[in-house]
């Protein structure tokens, strides 16, 4: 990352410093003399190839600048590193794609990274397919991926990998423990909980002062889209009766809708959860200020850690089997998390591409690899018998100063060069088989191999609308009719047009197995 050092000179030691640079030419004359041999010349340290990237910041803070000097260091590659707050990120991203102007590499999340195809198609992102092959680590990367994220079949972007659904549900197991009651295992049971940990006193502190769900501004990583699952929503598009419809329009999620107006109704969800940002929404269930976070359970141990820093008490379990009206169900990801794309205005020549490119085979490496997964040995984690043992001890420092890069890392899951780690802690090793046992039941976007044009341009501004008159609804500004009206609206303004070509592309592929 580029370093501005201030060169201070003291007047008072200027004539000294003078005179002692006089001396040292000195000296080096006469020793050449009397050697007779001219001193060889410094050898140059090799120049850094910068790389400027926009990523999203999921945490309070980025990674410590020894751990980014390090992988500049491992890279022969000066990093600047544009980190940009999750909550805004998506801003961020529309403002580069209206202005044309992005950093040389780009993260886009997997769902945003469908209306990013468009941006693609006229031509402002490099295609990198062809130069894959040529580098060792990348060759590697599942050929399955690129196909489900290629654009007009071909290959614009590295993917982060991330299992298919993290997705599921975090308690605090001494609340329900104290009430007297197991872990839900119905949506019915999962609301009585909701209810208890805000009425009942979970805590015991004789104190009206908890609610049962902290949930946030987002209607996709937050709780709403989870709970859809469970209702038997599809996943953003479905296919009912043979028909390729959105998730909007069915049974399934106004059912979510009003399942979320109930708790907001009588206070069960904090009350601001339509403006209130990740961090915030971790910090009520932190505080023990709510008692249930509906999200992704590879959280749940740091969230847990920093809980019993406050309230040593403090113990949490894990849940993913929520049986619905459908059955169990769980929302799935595409086979990556999001993609790396490489901007043209920014990168101007092969050459340039094939050095980024470069970057990220050489992130894949062994040492750089474990670097960015785990940090410094000693500091950040221990290796025993050829595997990582991360402790209690050094997880405050692990959150603290890697684990945001762990975004800038692709193909992780997959890539052998990663060290085992030795043994997981208790809510991790549940969170890690919970997340496996999710795969049985996953709900995929029905539109995942199909195309629509006019959602590639459009999709994004469209998705306003309902997600707009979908928060309005749990508030209580819009009943069933008025949501209905918001639908409409978004089908006169270029969704019927979506619907209809999805449903083509849908009828193109049926004729074509």
């Amino acid at each position: 990352m580029r370093k501005s050092w201030d060169r201070l000179l003291l007047k008072r030691l200027h004539r000294s410093a003078v005179l002692l640079r006089a001396l040292a030419i000195l000296l080096v004359l006469a020793l050449t003399a009397c050697t007779g041999a001219a001193a060889p010349p410094a050898t140059p340290a090799p120049a850094k190839a910068p790389l400027s990237i926009m990523l999203p910041l999921h945490l309070i803070q980025p990674p410590s600048p020894e751990l980014v000097e390090e992988l500049e260091r491992l890279t022969a590659t000066e990093l600047d590193l544009h980190w940009v707050p999750n909550e805004i990120y998506n801003d961020k991203l529309s403002l580069a794609i209206a202005s044309a102007s992005f950093m040389k590499a780009t993260y886009v999340n997997s769902l945003e990274y469908q209306y990013m195809k468009n941006a693609i198609r006229l031509g402002m992102f490099w295609e990198i397919g062809p130069y894959l092959w040529d580098f060792p680590n990348l060759r590697k990367l599942s050929s399955l991926v690129f196909e489900e994220s290629a654009v007009d079949d071909k290959i614009y972007g590295l993917y982060a990998e991330r299992p298919e659904s993290r997705q599921g549900i975090l308690l605090r197991k001494d609340w329900l423990d104290r009430l007297g009651l197991e872990p839900p295992g119905t949506l019915e049971e999962l609301y009585e909980v909701l209810r208890a940990f805000t009425r009942d006193d979970p805590d015991g502190n004789g104190v009206h002062d908890t609610i049962g769900l902290t949930d946030r501004n987002d209607l996709v990583y937050g709780a709403f889209k989870t709970l859809s699952s469970y209702f038997g929503a599809p996943n953003n598009w479905g296919l009912v009766h043979d028909q390729i419809v959105p998730e909007f329009e069915t049974a399934a999620y106004m059912e979510t809708m009003q399942f979320m107006k109930r708790l907001y109704d009588e206070g069960l969800v904090n009350r601001d959860f339509a403006v209130t940002s990740k961090q915030n929404q971790r910090a009520m269930l932190v505080q023990g200020q709510a008692g249930v976070y509906i999200g992704s359970m590879a959280d749940a141990q740091r969230l847990a850690d920093a809980a019993q820093e406050l309230d040593p008490e403090a113990e949490f379990t894990l849940v993913n089997r929520i049986l619905g009206p459908a059955g169990y169900r769980v929302w799935a990801m595409p086979g990556y998390g999001g993609m790396f794309l490489f901007s043209k205005s920014a990168i101007q020549t092969k050459e340039e591409l094939l050095d980024i490119l470069g970057f990220f085979d050489r992130s894949m490496d062994a040492d750089v690899s474990n670097l960015m997964r785990y940090g410094f040995e000693g500091r950040h984690h221990v290796i025993e018998d050829g595997k990582v043992s991360l402790t209690p001890e050094t997880e405050a420092l692990r959150i603290q100063e890697v684990n945001a890069i762990h975004t800038l890392m692709i193909g992780e899951r997959t890539n052998v060069n990663l060290l085992p780690i030795a043994q997981y802690r208790p809510l991790t090793e549940l969170a890690e088989r919970l997340i496996k046992d999710n795969t049985r039941f996953t709900v995929r976007d029905a539109t995942l191999n199909l195309a629509s044009p006019s959602d590639d341009e459009i999709g994004l501004e469209l998705k306003s609308i309902v997600t707009e008159a979908t928060y309005h609804y749990i508030l209580g500004n819009l009943d069933d009719d008025g949501f209905r009206q918001e639908v409409e609206r978004w089908k006169a303004n270029g969704g019927a047009q979506i619907i209809e070509e999805y449903n083509a592309s849908y009828g193109r592929f049926r004729g074509s197995q």
